[in-house]
């Protein structure tokens, strides 16, 4: 697992040098930190990687696509997209798990949510890519898992979520392939989590500034020791409405207004939340909810145009779908529920944060540009208002 992803990594980094050496305003860096390294303070206990991938057997891998400036030639680029994929089962995908999904505003997609609701269960690997290659992602993920002999029906319908990425990216261009989709499944890792602008999350921005994936998790207590994570594709809001630990840092924050024009009401966040507690598609249909309360905080309203839509998983209850005319499963009690709720907004927000404090300035499509969030300006306005913490923790 370790060398599968030191391979991702190389692969990503030498896709970005190779723009390093000939167009440097590109992508320009912030050197990789982390909300927490800022100093922004959050409530709650984290696991050990502040991730998603903190609960155990669940893996996460990117596909990022960089190429190309100047002009939009559909067809040719500039191309700033990806793939980003979860297993939620990493060494069994064909055992599916308890879902449950909800759609806190509708303009988006979210494949394979019928059954989902039918069945109660999600089979498989999922994936987030853009609006555009929603079609492809789905068709590939159908025929990684007939070639891998881990399909648990004889067809699949698979759950693959999106946003836009248009403004960036050649969105009709299709660069997304089946071979991408394969890379990211098969480079799968545990262990941290690369965010900002990688994956499916290339090409977005939410709240003003540049962002895209970003994760967390919680550990909380009910009964036993359980796990939340959170992994969020964030592509949604205006910067007047960015608020970061209370404070409406939007709105002090000066950046070049025809640029933020571009973005108005295009935006979407998918949400994917896995927990190991012993939850039934009814209970994780209102954890899905309760993400919408961390989108809240940080600003979002739920715009018409966009798509918000999230799913919730729980890794316990291994062999639950399988042929046998009974099968005996744990139900953690509806009355030790809101500590789940709590983690899943406080994981959500924290995510969210992650992808902007992540995320690095990128230029795509006819010069159109999306700033990453300056992080000493933002570190004074939030210690203006008394919300910095002046021992931040590293990354963890």
């Amino acid at each position: 697992m370790k060398n599968h992803k030191i391979g991702i990594l190389l692969g990503t980094t030498t896709l970005i040098l190779l723009w390093t050496f000939t167009i440097p305003s590109i992508v320009a860096g912030q050197n990789g930190a982390r909300a927490r390294d800022l100093g922004i303070p959050f409530e709650g206990m984290t696991g050990t990687n502040n991730a998603i991938t903190d609960v155990d057997d669940v893996l996460v891998g990117h596909t990022t696509l960089i190429s190309g400036e100047g002009p939009l030639i559909v067809g040719k680029g500039p191309v700033r997209t990806g793939i980003t994929t979860i297993f939620p089962r990493g060494s069994n995908p064909s055992d599916p798990v308890f879902a449950g999904w909800f759609a806190l505003n509708g303009n988006g997609e979210m494949t394979g949510t019928t059954w989902v609701e039918e069945s109660g269960f999600m089979e498989g690997p999922l994936a987030i890519t853009n609006t555009h290659s929603v079609g492809v992602v789905r068709d590939a993920i159908i025929e990684w898992q007939t070639k891998h002999g881990n399909a648990f029906q004889p067809w699949s319908l698979p759950v693959v979520a999106e946003t836009y990425d248009g403004t960036l990216n050649d969105i009709n261009g299709f660069h997304v392939t089946k071979e991408h989709l394969f890379s990211a499944l098969d480079h799968s890792v545990d262990g941290q989590v690369e965010e900002g602008n990688v994956g499916g999350g290339t090409g977005m921005r939410c709240l003003g500034f540049k962002c895209g994936i970003g994760t967390s998790s919680r550990i909380v207590s009910a009964g036993a020791s359980y796990t939340v994570g959170v992994l969020v594709q964030a592509n949604y809001g205006s910067k007047n409405q960015l608020t970061i630990a209370g404070v409406p840092v939007g709105k002090h924050i000066t950046t070049d207004v025809d640029q933020e024009s571009q973005y108005q009401d295009r935006g979407s966040i998918i949400i994917v939340v896995a927990t190991d507690a012993p939850l039934l598609p009814h209970q994780l249909k209102r954890v899905a909810r309760r993400a919408s309360l961390g989108v809240a905080r940080t600003g979002g309203t739920a715009s018409n145009g966009s798509g918000d839509i999230f799913i919730a998983f729980s890794t316990s209850n291994r062999n639950t779908a399988g042929n046998r005319p009974v099968s005996s499963l744990e139900m953690l009690n509806n009355s030790h529920l809101s500590v789940i709720f709590q983690a899943t907004v406080e994981a959500t927000e924290e995510a969210i944060i992650n992808a902007m404090i992540a995320a690095e300035t990128m230029e795509g499509r006819d010069g159109n540009r999306s700033e990453a969030i300056p992080h000493w300006e933002l570190q004074q306005i939030l210690n203006s208002y008394g919300r910095l913490e002046l021992s931040p923790n590293h990354r963890k």
